[in-house]
């Protein structure tokens, strides 16, 4: 239940952004660049990753929305995001995603339990700098 007055019938976030819309636009802009920007992550990886974090914030409203880009994206019939929600050690996962998705869970929970191990295991399966820091700030967003 919303603790200030919001437009009735507008799910999630997006109630407290037809609130303010002025703020809502910056906000918009950013969540569409990161999203949908040039990144060495595709479209669908960066989905999957908001997705799970999301999920792991039990937000509903945005997991439901990023998991459905992310099938729409990658393409995915819904198995792999049930897959990771169960357990990313056993999903159906290239290495190079498993590495992202736990920095994110990390980063999820607090930025500083990221550890230079995490980072390692990202680089050797491939990420440079650029894939790892879109990472971090999707999983921050």
């Amino acid at each position: 239940m919303p603790h200030i007055s919001v437009p009735q019938g507008l799910p999630g976030i997006t109630g407290l952004m037809a609130f303010r819309p002025d703020t809502a636009r910056p906000l918009s802009e950013f969540a569409e660049q990161l999203m949908r920007g040039p990144s060495p992550l595709s479209q669908g990886e960066r989905e999957l990753i908001a997705a799970r974090v999301s999920d792991g914030n039990d937000c509903h409203f945005c997991m439901s929305s990023h998991a459905a880009a992310a099938r729409h994206a990658l393409p995915d019939d819904g198995s792999l995001f049930a897959a990771i929600c169960v357990d990313i050690d056993t999903a159906p996962l290239s290495e190079r995603m498993r590495a992202l998705l736990t920095i994110a869970d990390k980063v999820r929970v607090g930025g500083r339990t990221v550890t230079a191990d995490d980072n390692a295991a990202a680089r050797a399966a491939g990420h440079d700098d650029e894939a790892i820091h879109d990472a971090v700030l999707v999983a921050a967003a």
